[in-house]
């Protein structure tokens, strides 16, 4: 199936390099490419693309722009897949792309535009509703748990690890409880226990499950991203 996909960045020497790249594979069918935020909006609103590859900071204001536009696609139209492109490998910003979910969305550096082979793959998980963060980014949040055998990832039962798998897709403790068809109380008691086993701090609940979504994308982008 070829994939529908618009691009935006306000960089020319990008827009090129991505416009050649997705014109020469008959996988993807490049519909638009856009250089800022509203062009990007209006592209999409004409030609529904099955994936939106956006920067992270545009034209008007050179902020969030991509992070914006991602977060208005989850409310307009959740089929649409979009991955956030960046220079800049700061874990806040994947934290922030995650927060409604992480089905269809993925986080990539700029460095990652020249490895043909680790696009497509990025563009074709996100399209088919998964999700990948480039490991680079996380970095910093996850030095402190390295993915060794003594990775506090590693002592997660398989239950658990299931438990983790779901929340990754962004599923509510009742969703997770009907798909592994276990008790919502189950269900909790496993979260709690990743929560303790991942040393997280005592905060808001949705933001440690957006950190411990971050944590096991982190672990399973590595082997597809480096391989």
């Amino acid at each position: 199936m070829t994939i529908r996909v618009v691009v935006a960045d306000d960089s020319l020497l990008v827009r090129e390099g991505l416009q050649h790249m997705l014109e020469g594979s008959a996988q993807f069918n490049l519909l638009a490419v856009a250089k800022d935020r509203e062009t990007l909006l209006a592209a999409i609103e004409d030609q529904t693309p099955d994936v939106v590859l956006t920067d992270i900071r545009m034209p008007p204001d050179q902020s969030t722009e991509g992070l914006d536009v991602a977060r208005h696609l989850r409310e307009t139209h959740p089929e649409i897949g979009v991955i956030v492109i960046s220079q800049y490998a700061e874990p806040h910003y994947a934290l922030a792309l995650l927060e409604d979910g992480s089905a269809g969305r993925g986080y990539l550096l700029k460095d990652r535009l020249g490895n043909r082979e680790q696009l497509v793959s990025a563009i074709e998980q996100v399209a088919a509703g998964g999700s990948v963060i480039d490991p680079l980014v996380v970095e910093a949040l996850v030095r402190s748990r390295d993915r060794s055998d003594d990775s506090p990832l590693r002592t997660l039962t398989p239950r658990e690890r299931e438990v983790l798998a779901e929340v990754a897709a962004g599923k509510s403790n009742a969703a997770i409880a009907r798909s592994l068809v276990i008790t919502k109380r189950a269900v909790e008691r496993h979260i709690s226990s990743i929560f303790s086993k991942l040393d997280l701090p005592d905060e808001e609940q949705a933001s440690r499950r957006v950190t411990v979504t971050l944590l096991f994308l982190a672990e399973q982008s590595t082997s597809t991203l480096n391989s």
